[in-house]
């Protein structure tokens, strides 16, 4: 059995805050690790970004919900210890 994890293991969002609950892997079952922005039908949504891009993205993204800089990075800085990005 899979363990099921909290944030999304690609961006860091809270699962609990992914408007579909994350999305499906590609048996239809549900995933457990990733949102529904990062992967859909069993496949990553931007394939071929990187981890530092990803964490640009999601710093541009908290910052459009009016987190200051300083706090947009406290919160990616964990982003390249996230399953998808481990090597």
């Amino acid at each position: 059995m899979e363990k099921g994890y909290k944030n999304c293991q690609s961006c860091g969002m809270p699962l609990k805050r992914d408007e579909k609950g994350g999305d499906t892997n590609a048996d239809g079952s549900k995933s457990i690790m990733y949102c529904s922005r990062c992967y859909e039908n069993g496949k990553f949504t931007r394939p071929d970004i990187t981890v530092g891009q990803m964490k640009e993205l999601v710093k541009g993204k908290l910052k459009e919900f009016g987190f200051p800089g300083f706090i947009a990075g406290f919160f990616t800085r964990n982003i390249p210890k996230l399953e998808r990005w481990r090597k």
